[in-house]
């Protein structure tokens, strides 16, 4: 398998989920965006996103997609969570919002606070997607009261997408977003090794 990430990305998740697995893989570390600074990319991913997970003939490029597609494809793995058991729909639950819900507005605030030139960012759209994040993250802290895990009783493939989130809420200094479930929570799931060494590379 190959891996094409960018440091801080979304292909974080991707690169998370392959360290705790110990699943053998080539990692190629792009300069962010890569479809402006990595022309060739578009050819395996015409989108110039990241990730994209190449693994045989399969090309995958959504993160929470190949966090499931690697349990499924590599597992038995308690980084799944099964059909048979009582969490699996939760589960397939917090892997969706992870991206569709929670990261998509965080994007917004990314671009017009960072990525933009001075000239085109936009404060109050940023701040609008700011505080629509925050509504949404909400959700987080409630799904993590009496739990230490998001699903099933222990880690898995769900806290590392849901993870990201709050890990690049971090970066936006989007600071409202450790509250108390959330901050013990973040501080057990980045006490794992996997997380550590995916952070390294």
């Amino acid at each position: 398998m190959k891996l094409y990430h960018c440091k801080g990305a979304r292909s974080l998740r991707a690169l998370w989920a392959l360290e705790e697995m110990a699943l053998p893989y080539e990692l190629v570390v792009m300069q962010f965006p890569p479809r402006a600074f990595h022309k060739e990319y578009k050819e395996i991913n015409p989108l110039g996103t990241v990730p994209a997970l190449v693994d045989g003939d399969l090309v995958m490029t959504e993160s929470a997609a190949i966090c499931q597609y690697l349990a499924e494809k590599y597992g038995p793995t308690p980084l799944g969570v099964d059909k048979g058991e009582k969490d699996h729909g939760l589960y397939l639950n917090w892997l969706h919002r992870s991206d569709a819900t929670l990261t998509f507005p965080q994007t917004l605030v990314l671009r017009y606070t960072l990525l933009e030139p001075e000239e085109r960012r936009q404060p109050q759209v940023a701040a609008d997607y700011r505080q629509w994040f925050l509504a949404r993250w909400r959700s987080v802290e409630a799904g993590l009261q009496g739990r230490e895990y998001l699903c099933a009783d222990r880690f898995t493939m769900a806290d590392i997408a849901v993870g990201y989130s709050l890990y690049l809420a971090r970066t936006l200094a989007i600071d409202e977003a450790f509250t108390p479930n959330v901050l013990k929570w973040w501080e057990r799931i980045t006490a794992r090794d996997a997380y550590r060494r995916a952070v390294d590379r």
